[in-house]
């Protein structure tokens, strides 16, 4: 009989009853979504109709996996692959999702035997004292001599109480986890770039808002000093205007900051540094709204939102370890076998009269630890219980999240019908009090007046088109992204260097 099959036939009957057993432990079930509303009351058929557009709520439909496409920007859709690709974030979860993987292919090790063979020279000299410990004398010199050694030990420890299984699947929720938090890392990163590029265009919008008002004052300014030159004004009015242009122009460098900053952080979005980022600028006319909102079942956002995905993945870690916990009260069996050769001569060492064999059984149950494993219990015990609160906590934010981006585009639509209607006003407001002003029929503090107003009115349009869009986008964000159209995980872990 071959060494190896002598030694797995006798672990046979404990190495089959370890992988039958049963695990101590409470077995993981994900809690129920809740079943209620996603909104306190129920959404309308489309928002207002502003700028022209009204957006329709979708209830049950899916969303896609690129659903940043919908903004019908290639720009955007070309900045979004380039962080997908060199983003070092993605990176960094990527790995970390590896080497939880590997931790759960290594863990399941601990089910099977291990075997391992090994051959030992040994220069010995023994003693006389030694000799006769044995009952043998010698009156000569005893001569040194070589001990040849070569052995396979066999040893596994049967899972009865299924303590590694539970350590398993600890360690593969834990994967899961990280998966889930790659998935987080993904619509973060995207959802970030789109808001970045809406900015942008906002910032854009804004100053080249208020560059077309200071261009306005500087006209009416040159006038005023023609009029005053001419003694038909008064130099206070002068003075007044160039406070005026003055605060105007004063609002410009705030502006120009934030949008560089929305820039540099553009280029670490994708990767890149600020001094090598020259992709073309976003303004709000590049960027179209979309016009069917996705609005998903409760049940589907509990399965959509990586976040309360990664919390029961979290919530399934801590229920593992309560198992770890229990098994580790109870007896562990060990199970070991050697079997092997030893001779004075490589000639010999594989004789029938070489043969050397054991084979060792054990039971340990702990007595006493100090209260060490009891306290370790309790602990897995506190954990799975704040686990599941925290569990509930992510569903219960999660929600919220949805509930807000769901009804702030119904006032976003109204804010920016409110906001076109102020502009158009303020502009009309201005046009008529500076004819008017000319004519002798309004004092100049009236111009005054007009200008501030309309300065900022159109400054608060161009923000009410751009919440339109951020909010849009973080629709988008609050029901998943439509991950699960993609392969993130498949596709990226193949690209990732060693």
């Amino acid at each position: 009989m071959k060494p190896t099959g002598f030694l797995f036939r006798a672990c046979a009957p404990l190495l089959t009853a370890g992988l039958s057993a049963c695990a101590v432990g409470p077995n993981f079930h994900q809690p129920d979504p809740p079943r209620v509303a996603l909104t306190p009351t129920p959404l309308p058929a489309a928002t207002q109709v502003a700028d022209g557009k009204a957006q329709v709520f979708r209830t049950g439909a899916d969303i896609s996996g690129d659903w940043w496409t919908l903004f019908h920007s290639p720009t955007l859709n070309t900045l979004i692959n380039a962080g997908l690709a060199h983003n070092p974030t993605l990176a960094a979860s990527q790995q970390t999702l590896i080497e939880a993987e590997e931790t759960v292919r290594a863990d399941q090790g601990g089910l099977l035997p291990s075997l391992s063979a090994g051959f030992q020279v040994t220069r010995e000299k023994v003693s006389s004292a030694e000799l006769a410990s044995f009952g043998t004398s010698s009156t000569g010199t005893i001569p040194a001599f070589t001990l040849y050694n070569t052995d396979l030990n066999l040893s596994y420890a049967p899972d009865v109480f299924g303590g590694v299984r539970r350590q398993i699947e600890s360690d593969a929720a834990q994967a899961d986890y990280q998966r889930d938090e790659l998935e987080a890392a993904y619509l973060t990163l995207t959802s970030n770039i789109v808001t970045a590029a809406i900015t942008e265009a906002s910032l854009r919008g804004q100053i080249d808002a208020t560059d077309k008002v200071i261009a306005a004052e500087q006209q009416e300014l040159a006038i005023l000093i023609t009029q005053v030159g001419l003694g038909g004004v008064a130099q206070a009015q002068v003075l007044q205007e160039q406070a005026t242009l003055a605060a105007a122009e004063a609002t410009l460098p705030p502006l120009q900051s934030q949008l560089a900053q929305t820039r540099n952080q553009l280029a670490v979005f994708v990767g890149a540094f600020p001094g090598d980022f020259h992709e073309a600028d976003f303004t709000l006319t590049g960027l179209a709204l979309p016009q069917d909102l996705p609005v998903s079942l409760p049940s589907a956002v509990v399965a959509q939102r990586p976040d309360i995905q990664a919390a029961a993945a979290q919530l399934h870690t801590a229920s593992a370890n309560l198992g770890v916990a229990d098994a580790n009260l109870l007896p562990q069996f060990t199970l070991s076998a050697q079997l092997g050769h030893e001779a004075l001569s490589t000639g010999t060492l594989f004789t029938p009269q070489t043969l050397v064999w054991s084979l060792v059984a054990g039971v340990t149950q702990p007595l006493f630890e100090g209260g060490t494993l009891t306290a370790r219990r309790k602990v897995a015990l506190a954990a799975l219980r704040a686990s599941g609160a925290q569990y509930q906590s992510t569903v219960l934010s999660a929600f919220q999240n949805v509930a807000d981006a769901l009804q702030i585009l119904q006032y976003d639509a109204l804010t920016l019908a409110a906001a076109q209607a102020a502009e158009d006003a303020a502009a009309s407001s201005l046009t008529v009090t500076t004819d008017q002003y000319r004519l002798g029929g309004q004092p100049f503090t009236a111009v005054l007046t007009a200008q501030t107003t309309y300065q900022n009115a159109a400054i608060a349009e161009v923000k009410a088109a751009a919440s339109r869009l951020t909010d849009t986008a973080a629709l988008y964000q609050a029901l998943g992204g439509g991950w699960w159209h993609r392969e993130d995980v498949v596709a990226s872990c193949c690209g990732i260097i060693p």
